[in-house]
């Protein structure tokens, strides 16, 4: 069995609804995921957008999720599960689609990775380079989800 990850707020490849958008409450959508391998000890989440026009624009850096959480609550504040890096905003946690208006739609890509250690050894509040160099190495399996989001 492969690593999954699904939302029951929109299915893959579906527009994320403006709850999750700077239009709406911009709260994190809830995420479910299976089939880790069994060696997994933790997991990250990176929530991209390639489409921004300044480059990809990160929109949720989360590391340290504990081998036994197979789900993240709607509405998830930094802090709860794992530990919560520098999104694109300048924050902590998830700041969620905000293209600008009449650019089309953007992609958003979720993307789990199930690692071989429980804790990758960075502090909160780290930015995306960061993440991804302490990724390398330790990546046992990937999975990923997209949604897309535009502002007319």
């Amino acid at each position: 069995m492969a690593l999954e990850i699904r939302s029951p707020a929109f299915p893959n490849g579906g527009t994320i609804p403006k709850l999750h958008t700077c239009e709406g409450a911009d709260v994190s959508p809830a995420l479910e995921w299976s089939g880790e391998p069994p060696e997994t000890k933790s997991f990250a989440l990176i929530v991209d957008d390639p489409d921004a026009p300044v480059g990809t624009w990160n929109h949720w850096l989360l590391y340290d999720i504990p081998a036994s959480v197979h789900a993240l609550a709607q509405g998830l504040k930094p802090g709860s599960v794992g530990l919560s890096g520098t999104n694109d905003f300048g924050r902590p946690g998830y700041g969620g689609p905000c293209p600008p208006k009449g650019h089309g739609p953007h992609r958003y890509y979720f993307r789990l990775y199930a690692l071989d250690v429980p804790s990758l050894g960075l502090g909160p509040g780290v930015k995306r380079a960061q993440l991804d160099r302490a990724l390398r190495g330790h990546i046992l399996a990937q999975a990923e989800y997209m949604g897309r989001y535009e502002r007319r």
